[in-house]
């Protein structure tokens, strides 16, 4: 009976954690920091609407492409090491046994056992054992463009529709404060549960992502305001 592996360890779940908190922060971000500019402008309510509606839908698309682009080029990269090692595979298959063997004894293993493992991991699965072992790539890290893109558009629409409800809901008057408050109480509850979830310190992560939003949606406000006055 296979044995359950019930451990669970909090970097099995850092790589989409991390992705998902940065395309959240951008998401709100992005979208505070340009509604606040906008509003800094003294432009009309629906404008100020207009433009956080735009902003998300413009971000979530910019994430998605460029998310697509990148990990697609990962993808063809993978894809051509593969086509590589597979070649290599079929004109020497004893080099690469020596090869893989290698690769087991810098990480420990005695020579008669690392002999031993790379034939067997070899005979199961000789291009899979090269793939994992010495170019890095598995099922888990294989790179999966549209997945990425649709993670990246998702996570970042999420974190811009509180700008954009915020925008559409405050009352004039207070747009600009509004705005401004929910996106740093937001990113700092955001900060706050990415750092407990991967066990790090709460305090840095909360006073860092606070300090770099607040700073970006001042400066956008800056220059909106004196666009604004400009006009």
């Amino acid at each position: 009976m296979p044995v359950r592996h019930e451990e669970q360890h909090r970097l099995e779940s850092i790589s989409w954690l991390r992705a998902a908190v940065l395309g959240a922060n951008d998401g709100i971000v992005s979208t505070a920091s340009l509604v606040a500019g906008v509003a800094s402008a003294h432009t009309t309510h629906g404008s100020v609407v207009l433009t956080a509606v735009a902003g998300l839908a413009a971000g979530a698309m910019s994430m998605a492409t460029g998310e697509y682009v990148s990990v697609s080029s990962q993808a063809d990269t993978e894809k051509a090491a593969l086509v590589q090692e597979r070649a290599e595979l079929d004109a020497d298959l004893s080099r690469e046994h020596r090869e893989l063997t290698a690769i087991y004894v810098r990480r420990g293993l005695d020579l008669p056992l690392a002999r031993q493992v790379a034939e067997k991991l070899m005979a199961h699965d000789a291009l899979g054992a090269h793939a994992r072992d010495e170019l890095g790539i598995s099922e888990v890290t294989a790179a999966r463009p549209l997945q990425a893109a649709l993670a990246s558009a998702g996570s970042f629409a999420v974190g811009a529709a509180l700008p954009v409800i915020v925008a559409a809901l405050a009352p004039e008057a207070v747009l600009l404060p509004a705005i401004v408050v929910s996106a740093l109480v937001s990113l700092a509850a955001l900060g706050g549960l990415a750092a407990k979830a991967g066990g790090a310190k709460v305090g840095p992560g909360v006073i860092r992502v606070v300090f770099w939003s607040a700073l970006a949606m001042g400066v956008s406000s800056g220059v909106g305001a004196l666009f604004g006055a400009v006009a």
